[in-house]
């Protein structure tokens, strides 16, 4: 199994990648620090967004599951159902006309 970073630290790279390449990042909740997980938003700026969820595949890497594109206010829902159940949760929002994630680990089809 591979070591996570610390959530507050691998919020802060993701957001200066996004930033390098030209979209614009943000934490929009803060979680815990240390162990939080950690939601990617992605807005389109058309009204749609596509939501990436972290999940440990059989190999216990962790691996990003596409929730979109959908309406943005429908991956907002979802959002806010997840804080429900998890206070400690992180959300980073890109907004990128292209759709970017700037995530380097694998993403897996839905």
């Amino acid at each position: 199994m591979t070591p996570s970073l610390k959530a507050g630290f691998w919020t802060t790279a993701l957001i200066r990648a996004a930033e390098h390449a030209g979209a614009f990042a943000a934490v929009v909740r803060k979680g815990d620090p240390d162990a939080g997980a950690c939601l990617v938003k992605v807005r389109t700026l058309d009204g749609q967004a596509t939501l990436y969820r972290p999940i440990r595949n059989m190999e216990g890497e962790r691996v990003w599951l596409p929730k979109g594109p959908e309406l943005e206010r429908d991956i907002d829902h979802y959002i806010n159902t997840r804080i429900d159940d998890d206070p400690d949760l992180w959300v980073l929002e890109i907004e990128d006309r292209q759709g970017r994630h700037f995530l380097t680990e694998p993403i897996e089809s839905a």
